[in-house]
């Protein structure tokens, strides 16, 4: 792989150029810039193959620097400190990156998923999805990419009814009828889209809770959605759940 190590901090390249010469990869440096302008040139003049970027510029930002291009075909690992707004904006974008200060395993591991990627026709879906995700912070209604077997999916939260636990795989029912089956399991999404107006009812279901028809306090509890599914209100959750209710 070719690549180029965008940072304005001279100390911070050296130690990602170390980590490149330790982690045994078949990898060329073939360019270093330390901002917008000049990654901008050293990008037009080397062609990588793998861009290693800072957020954080001098004369603005990794995602200026990209905005700038007209096509994108390297992939791209951002290096960022640490924002808790903008690392869970590249978890939802399903969009790859490192915290300063590297952590070695952690770099060998990123690079070797763009070695193996072969989804680079759909990095500009993921970078819209980040850049929309970061616009605003606040919003409940996040972008997130969904990766299947087949398919790569850009959903709106919103548009999330509930998620449910299917072994090591997560199944999402959407408001329009679809189900999206996906290899990761619920604990990564509660973690996700926690404080985004998702709530964890039961070890197997993570409800949206704008989605919510009602709650059937005979049997012990149970839970009607919208879609008319009718879910399980485990015990250890049941008073939180039904503080959040009265707060709704």
């Amino acid at each position: 792989m070719r690549v180029i190590i965008i940072d304005d901090e001279e100390r911070a390249r050296k130690s990602v150029k170390d980590l490149l010469k330790l982690s045994g990869f078949d990898a060329q440096l073939v360019g270093e810039a330390d901002s917008v302008h000049s990654g901008l040139k050293a990008i037009h003049a080397h062609v990588p193959d793998l861009l290693l970027l800072d957020i954080n510029l001098p004369d603005g930002t990794g995602f200026d620097l990209l905005k700038k291009l007209d096509k994108i075909p390297f992939k791209i690992i951002f290096i960022t400190a640490y924002e808790e707004f903008a690392i869970k904006a590249f978890e939802f974008s399903a969009i790859d990156y490192l915290l300063k200060p590297l952590d070695p395993l952690k770099f060998v591991d990123s690079l070797e998923k763009a070695k193996q990627a072969v989804e680079q026709e759909n990095l500009g879906m993921k970078l819209n999805a980040l850049f929309s995700n970061l616009e605003d912070n606040k919003t409940q209604n996040k972008k997130l990419v969904l990766k299947t077997a087949e398919n790569i999916y850009l959903v709106n939260t919103r548009e999330i009814i509930r998620c449910e636990s299917d072994g090591g795989y997560t199944q999402f029912f959407m408001d329009d009828g679809r189900h999206i089956l996906v290899s990761r399991n619920l604990k990564d999404f509660e973690e996700l889209l926690e404080g985004f107006g998702f709530f964890r009812i039961h070890q197997s279901h993570l409800i949206n809770l704008r989605f919510i028809d009602h709650y059937n306090k005979l049997d012990g509890g149970t839970l009607v959605m919208k879609d008319t599914s009718t879910l399980p209100v485990a015990r250890r959750k049941k008073e939180d759940f039904l503080k959040i209710l009265e707060m709704m």
